[in-house]
């Protein structure tokens, strides 16, 4: 009697097992075997004879009858055997659809053919009696056989050598599970056999993963490959057991040890693994002796495969997988310089509280694992951000992160490289994998060099217009600093403003720090103006949304008459309102700017309180257009408003031959100039250099004359429009008599230090005086040598007004780009008088590197010294000149990052450590006689700065740790945030750190970069990238109506309210009111404050000044306030020659 575990038997079956036929089933599948091999031997031994024999009959007689014949024959039979084992092969191989089906289908009815195996050893004897017709699992397990039949003959047929198909692993086990089944049919009984050799089929598990793509790395498929070796050994071993211990040993088989088979797993792991506890063992002689030779295999595969998939588990990448975002959840991949520091910078500005729903999830890609300190942050915001180990090189990794799904893809550049050309080269590469895997994804890169930009055109797949941008960090960072130089602070100002910040303000924090720290959480923001502002000039717009909504409107959207094209234009001049048109403003968060979008001018004129100006409920299509239309016939009846369309009063800055003593104020008459088209216009004094008192002495009242110049300049009843003028700082004329007395004596130009210059490029004679874009001035070509100067050639000069740069390089330093920081200081919106000369001292041999950039730049003097030398600094008049800029073009060591700013810290206590002679008054000369007895004009424009504390200056710091060392009497602590430090908030200090959050600007507002770069650059386009690609340098180009036409923009400026007729709101007046005034008489938006930060008048009081962004309109004014404008281009004369004395006054005393 033969019981299996747990299960008991019939009498009828107890009988019928008396008779054991086990051996008909193996005999079947021995049979099989042997008859298989039998007919490939055969078929071998006849294709040798008949081969050998065919080929004799063919060389003796069938050559000389047919010759054709036997090779016709040969052929047909071997294109049938070709094509059908080429047929068979395709079928099984994964190569194909078809193929990876089968053989996908094949595994999966194994791995049930195998769960039927389980079923029936553990519910069943080893034999049982029982008729076929009520087997329900045998017939399926035969159904399943008839597959594999089929299959293996067409593996068989694709065989190239059938020998050694016969003898391979899977042929086996189809001999021995296949042909049972037909037996059990016959003699109405199963045997359970050795159906378990199906679980070597899991051995192919691999492969298929492999078919499917789904196992990609050799990792993987190498752990795959021993996890499944490791099982299939395992549950074979343990099926072997099964049968020998349940069967007992022959030939009586009167000694079952009734194990279930996954006792018998148990069994074989213990067993395998040593540990032996000894409560299953085998009984059996058969079951022994096979568990004497298994533990020599299966010791060994444990041994071998168990260390080895635990290695490779963990070695296995934490960071692999892919990405699994939800539906309908945006996703961006952020790439590059992935660090601490770069990612913690990027993060707090992309998911910051003040932008709106951002639902974006940000998955870094980086091929290091991250360090501990990065991995914390990533945990820290799990629920938004993801990272992948990988390279953006490799497709593979690509498709990990789902690039082609990607709504932007962002690199980021390491600013503190040693290398920034080979940065910015595998920074490119990145691009280009990124554009060949998806030309359609929207890139966002950082570049350390301008001149790199050029490479990305050469990408076809760049498109600016789809979105693609690239963030120049030399480009932006001088051309931040050129704009410091026009206006102190306003470095300052812009990096805060594109910069997500939330400010908290306090009673112990100083006034200054708050007033600052308000306008640190002013961000920009974009949003469509609603109905009611259709029809509305700027000016109208403007100051609507400043003085209801709260809200600075810096520039809106124009669209080309085809709709197909936009430009931004900032501030401008007579543009009117358009349905749909996105305003660019400056405001606390973007809550603030849908009140743009929510006004009503029906429901919320009367509203006081700005905060409940929300969506309304008439906005229906019919008080649309109605409103439209009221607004539109608004428009049309204020012609008073509307000068700005033609004849609107613009900034006029002061001739450069005007005399100005250094301790009274000059005027000007208008009326007295010939040829002046705009003759209703005063003068007001606006300071480009902040209009600092001169070391503690406090700035004058303004003129009493100011009253009688108001009602003098009224005529005819026109506008009084009082036409603002610069106090531009020029540069002193030489005392070289040859060179000033042609000047003088042919009435031509005269330029101080450029009077060399001025002798062979005429600005009024030339025909080419812009770049062929006509953004920018232009000169011809001119050598470095022309243009240098030794210290005593610098020291009998009288520089005033200028721009010293002083610029720290070795003659090897990677090129920096000097060009972004004159480029802007040239922007063709100033008149050619007005431009500001650059002198620049540093070492002559990287300058000549620099210098085929900067050869057509007009007004450039080098000085071969160096910036700690305070002689040099004494010859270039560095307390007369109105912006001193410290750069460095050194590579930062490796060693000790902190020390890469030594430089530019040691320079910068250096000025500020030096005092200097105030002997300018001894140079002013008698007003009436203007010219010295050399026949040169002296301009003297205001007195320099007796202490280097006092000049302006501006330092470039690697490093944002090392603004500590700049000011010596702060408190700013050294953990302290760049921008919460006083050095930074007062304009003297400027980090390229700053410009990570131009990364998140541009993708949430992709204009917004546009609108910053007009800005900073001084209007550089898309046609002058093309240009400045070719590496040429700028090309110039003869004035036409449309190259003279691209003067007309905004440009950035600062004026005092020290004197003139905005002097009135200096005293104790409001912001909001100086807004108004400003915009409506002078077209000139107020975007902000540079304030003393001491306003004591203490002799040692400090003249440090900080940023105020966007004041409320109740902020009170000071007389020493200088105001951050944006001004029109005012199209007045370029130059007039020849004034005579009538034109300069002295102020009575």
């Amino acid at each position: 009697m033969s019981e299996g575990a747990g299960f008991t038997l019939s009498p009828d079956e107890i009988e019928c097992l008396k008779d054991r036929r086990w051996w008909c089933f193996l005999l079947s599948s021995i049979f099989t075997f042997l008859a298989g091999l039998l007919i490939v031997l055969l078929w071998r031994a006849f294709s040798v004879i008949f081969c050998k024999q065919d080929g004799a009959e063919y060389s003796q007689s069938d050559t000389k009858k047919d010759p054709k014949a036997p090779r016709q024959k040969q052929e047909f039979e071997g294109t049938f055997v070709t094509e059908a084992k080429d047929w068979a092969g395709e079928l099984i191989s994964g190569q194909t659809t078809t193929g990876r089906i089968l053989v996908v289908l094949v595994f999966v009815l194994s791995i049930t053919s195998l769960i039927i195996y389980f079923i029936d050893a553990s519910s069943e004897g080893v034999e049982q009696c029982k008729e076929w017709a009520t087997n329900t699992t045998q017939q399926i397990d035969l159904a399943f056989n008839i597959f594999f039949m089929v299959y293996f003959f067409i593996r068989f047929i694709a065989a190239s050598d059938k020998l050694w198909f016969m003898l391979e692993m899977y042929s086996f086990v189809d001999y021995f599970t296949i042909p049972p089944s037909f037996v059990s049919i016959y003699l109405d009984r199963t045997w359970i056999g050795l159906r378990f050799l199906r679980a070597l089929r899991l051995m192919t598990v691999p492969d298929i993963l492999q078919y499917l793509n789904i196992l990609k790395t050799s990792s993987s498929i190498r752990l795959a490959q021993l996890v499944s070796i490791f099982i299939s050994v395992w549950l074979t071993a343990a099926g072997i057991i099964h049968l020998l211990e349940n069967s007992g040993d022959p030939l009586e088989f009167n000694n079952p040890n009734q194990l279930s088979y996954w006792t018998c797993v148990y069994f074989l792991i213990v067993t395998m693994s040593t540990v032996g506890y000894g409560d299953v063992y085998c009984q059996t002689v058969l079951g022994r002796t096979f568990l004497v030779f298994f533990l020599l295999v299966g010791l060994a595969i444990f041994a071998s495969c168990i260390p080895e998939i635990i290695d490779l588990i963990g070695t296995r990448p934490k960071y692999g997988g892919t990405l699994k975002n939800e539906r309908g959840r945006r996703h961006i991949v952020v790439c590059g310089h992935i660090t601490y520091e770069s990612v913690s910078h990027f993060l707090k500005d992309f998911l910051h509280e003040d932008r709106e729903d951002v639902d974006v999830e940000v998955v870094f890609l980086h091929r290091k694992e991250p360090d501990l300190e990065l991995e914390g942050l990533f945990k820290r915001h799990s629920t938004t951000v993801k990272f992948f180990q990988g390279s953006m090189m490799n497709a593979v990794d690509l498709a990990r992160v789902k690039v082609h799904e990607a709504d932007a893809c962002l690199v980021l550049a390491n600013k503190y490289c040693q290398d920034p050309d080979a940065e910015d080269a595998a920074n490119i590469m990145r691009v280009i994998s990124i554009k060949n895997y998806s030309d359609d994804i929207r890139v966002i890169i950082q570049l350390m060099q301008y001149h790199n930009k050029a490479y990305l055109l050469n990408i076809p797949s760049w498109d600016w217009k789809r979105g693609d941008d690239v963030i120049c960090l030399a480009e932006l960072k001088l051309g931040f600093i050129a704009q410091s130089c026009l206006a102190p602070g306003f470095s300052t100002m812009m990096a805060n403003l594109f910069a997500m910040r939330s400010f908290k303000t306090s009673p112990e924090t100083p006034k200054w720090q708050n007033d600052y720290l308000q306008g640190t959480g002013c961000e920009m923001y974009t949003e469509t103006l609603s109905p009611s502002f259709v029809g509305m000039t700027f000016p109208q717009a403007s100051e609507l949304c400043f003085t209801k909504l709260k809200l600075l409107l810096l520039a809106i959207e124009i669209k080309s008459d085809d709709g197909n094209d936009s430009k931004i234009a900032i501030n401008p001049r007579g543009a009117k309102i358009s349905a749909n048109t996105q305003g660019f403003f400056i405001a606390q968060s973007a809550d603030e700017v849908k009140r743009a979008w929510f006004y009503c001018k029906a429901c919320h004129e009367d509203v006081k309180d700005e905060t409940l100006i929300k969506k309304c409920k008439c906005k229906n299509l019919a008080v649309f257009r109605k409103g439209v239309r009221a607004i539109q016939t608004l428009g049309r009846a204020s012609d008073d408003y509307s000068i700005i369309e033609n004849d609107h009063i613009t900034p006029q800055f002061t001739p450069p031959e005007l005399p100005k003593r250094a301790q009274n104020r000059v005027t000007t008459i208008p009326n007295s100039v010939p040829n002046i088209k705009t003759p209703h216009r005063v003068t007001l004094s606006v300071k480009a250099n902040g209009g600092r008192p001169s070391d503690g002495n406090i700035a004058q009242s303004p003129s009493p004359e100011y009253g009688t110049y108001r009602a003098n300049n009224r005529e005819d009843g026109t506008h009084p429009g009082y036409h603002l003028a610069y106090e531009v700082k020029k540069l002193m004329p030489t005392s070289r008599g040859s060179i000033v007395n042609s000047t003088h004596n042919s009435g031509g130009l005269q330029a101080g230090i450029a009077d060399d210059q001025a002798r062979d490029f005429d600005f009024e004679k030339t025909e080419m005086k812009y770049d062929s874009t006509g953004m920018f001035h232009w000169c011809p070509s001119k050598g470095l040598e022309e243009c240098i100067l030794d210290r005593n050639q610098a020291a009998m000069t009288v520089l005033n007004g200028h721009v010293v740069v002083c610029l720290f390089a070795d003659p090897d330093s990677p090129l920096i780009g000097l060009r972004n920081l004159v480029m802007p200081l040239r922007a063709s919106n100033f008149h050619y008088h007005e431009l500001k000369h650059v002198v620049i001292v540093g070492s002559v041999d990287y300058i000549r590197r620099e210098w085929k950039m900067l050869q057509n730049l007009p007004k450039i003097s080098v000085l071969n010294g160096s910036p700690l030398s305070r002689a040099d600094l004494r010859a270039v008049n560095v307390n007369l000149c109105d912006m001193c800029v410290i750069l460095s073009a050194k590579v930062p060591s490796n060693d000790d990052p902190t020390l890469a700013d030594k430089e530019a810290i040691l320079a910068s206590l250096n000025i500020k450590a030096m005092t200097f002679d105030d002997t300018i008054g001894v140079l002013s000369q008698h007003i009436p006689s203007i010219h010295s007895p050399l026949a040169s004009p002296i301009v003297l424009q205001r007195r320099g700065s007796v202490y280097g504390s006092n000049v302006p200056m501006i330092t470039e710091l690697v490093n944002d740790s090392n603004v500590q060392f700049l000011d010596q009497d702060d408190d700013d602590d050294p953990d302290t945030e760049l921008y919460l430090t006083q050095p930074f908030a007062c304009g003297t200090a400027f980090a390229v750190s700053v410009l990570d959050s131009l990364m998140s600007t541009t993708y949430f507002n992709q204009n917004a970069l546009t609108l910053i770069r007009s800005l900073i650059t001084g209007g550089a386009t898309p046609e002058l990238e093309l240009i400045l690609a070719e590496g040429a340098g700028l090309r110039g180009g003869y004035s036409t109506l449309e190259t003279i036409s691209n003067r007309d923009r905004c440009r950035v400026g600062q004026i005092s309210l020290y004197d003139g007729p905005l002097a009135q709101y200096g005293e104790g007046g409001k912001y909001g009111d100086l807004f108004v005034a400003a915009l409506r008489h002078y077209g000139m938006l107020c975007i902000g404050l540079y304030r003393f930060r001491d306003t004591s008048s203490s002799v040692e009081a400090s003249s440090k000044r900080y940023v105020v962004t966007n004041p409320p309109d109740d902020f009170t004014l000071l007389p020493t306030d200088q105001v951050f404008v944006l001004i029109q281009f005012d199209p007045g004369l370029e130059y007039l020659p020849n004034r005579g004395e009538s034109m300069v006054r002295e102020e009575p005393p």
